[in-house]
C-alpha cells in the first residue's frame, strides 16, 4: 500500500470514528453540561492511553517540544468545547457542514504561520468557501444565533491542531503526540467541570466511561495519517464526514438537513476541492 492509499484509509476511518464519538456527544450533552462531557471524553482517553502504555510511559512522556504540545493540546480543546456546546442547538449535519471550514483554514494558517505563497486563484477558493459557511448560519436571518458561530471556531482550533500535527509527527513520536492530547485536555476539563457538575445517572455510567475511546482512537489514526500523508493532499477528504454527519444525525436522531444546508455544505467542498486542486498543481 503506498503512502498516500494509507493515509486516505485512516483519514475515512478516523472521520467514521470522530463523528460517531459526535454523535454520542449529542446525545448526552441534552442531559449534562458540555464541559461534563467533554470531561468524561478526555479522561477516558487518559486513563486508557496510561494503563496500556504504562510500561513505556516514562519513555513516551519524554518530549523536546512541551510547549508545542501545549499549545496544540490546547486547540483541540478549544475546538472540542465549541463542537460538543454547539451540538446542544444545531443539527449534527449542520454542525458538521460548517465545521468543515477546517481545510480553508489550514489555507490561511499555511500563509501565517508557515509562510508559504498562495495565490489570487487559492484566495477565491477561501472567499467561496466561508460564503458556503455563511449560508448555513444565516446571518441576518431571524433563525441566526451566537452558537451558529461555535463550530467555525471550533474549526480554526482544529486547523492550528492539524497544522501543528504535521509538524511534530516529523521528529515527535505518535504516542507521545496521543498521550499529551489526552493528559493536558483532561486536567483543564477536570478544572473546568467543577462548578458545573451533574450526577451521572446510572444508565450512563456505561456510555461516559467508553465514548471518549472513540475519539481516542481516531485521534491515534489521525496521527498516523498525517505522518503518512502530507496535510494538503488529506484536506479534501475531510469532506466525507459531511456525509457521516448527515447519516448518523438522520439514523439517530431523524434528523434531516435543510436545502441551505446542503447548498452551502455543497458550496464548502467545492472550494474546498478547488483549493487542493491549486496546491496539487503547485507542487
Amino acid at each position: 500500500m503506498s503512502s498516500n492509499l494509507k493515509g486516505i484509509c485512516l483519514i475515512l476511518v478516523t472521520l467514521a470514528l470522530f463523528v460517531s464519538m459526535d454523535s454520542v456527544a449529542k446525545h448526552l450533552v441534552q442531559s449534562y453540561p458540555p464541559i461534563q462531557v467533554i470531561w468524561a471524553r478526555y479522561l477516558s482517553q487518559t486513563v486508557v492511553s496510561f494503563v496500556l502504555l504504562s510500561p513505556v510511559l516514562y519513555r513516551v512522556l519524554k518530549t523536546k517540544n512541551f510547549k508545542l504540545q501545549l499549545v496544540r493540546s490546547a486547540l483541540l480543546f478549544t475546538a472540542t468545547i465549541c463542537f460538543f456546546t454547539s451540538l446542544k442547538t444545531l443539527k449534527l449535519a449542520e454542525v458538521n457542514a460548517i465545521f468543515m471550514v477546517s481545510p480553508i483554514f489550514v489555507t490561511i494558517l499555511s500563509v501565517l504561520v508557515l509562510k508559504e505563497t498562495v495565490g489570487y486563484r487559492r484566495w477565491l477558493g477561501v472567499a467561496f468557501g466561508l460564503i458556503g459557511a455563511l449560508l448555513i448560519i444565516g446571518p441576518g436571518t431571524g433563525v441566526f444565533s451566537y452558537i451558529v458561530i461555535l463550530p467555525i471556531i471550533s474549526a480554526l482550533g482544529y486547523a492550528g491542531f492539524v497544522i501543528s500535527t504535521r509538524y511534530l509527527s516529523q521528529d515527535e513520536s505518535p504516542l507521545t503526540s496521543f498521550v499529551y492530547t489526552a493528559l493536558l485536555g483532561s486536567i483543564a476539563a477536570s478544572v473546568l467541570v467543577v462548578p458545573s457538575w451533574t450526577p451521572i445517572d446510572s444508565s450512563d455510567l456505561f456510555v461516559f466511561s467508553v465514548f471518549g475511546l472513540l475519539g481516542a482512537a481516531g485521534h491515534f489514526l489521525l496521527i498516523h495519517a498525517y505522518r503518512a500523508s502530507e496535510a494538503s493532499f488529506l484536506a479534501p477528504f475531510n469532506y466525507i464526514g459531511i456525509i457521516y454527519g448527515s447519516l448518523w444525525g438522520f439514523y439517530f436522531f431523524d434528523e434531516v438537513p435543510s436545502l441551505i444546508t446542503v447548498l452551502g455544505g455543497l458550496i464548502i467542498v467545492s472550494s474546498g476541492v478547488y483549493i487542493w486542486l491549486r496546491e496539487q498543481k503547485n507542487k
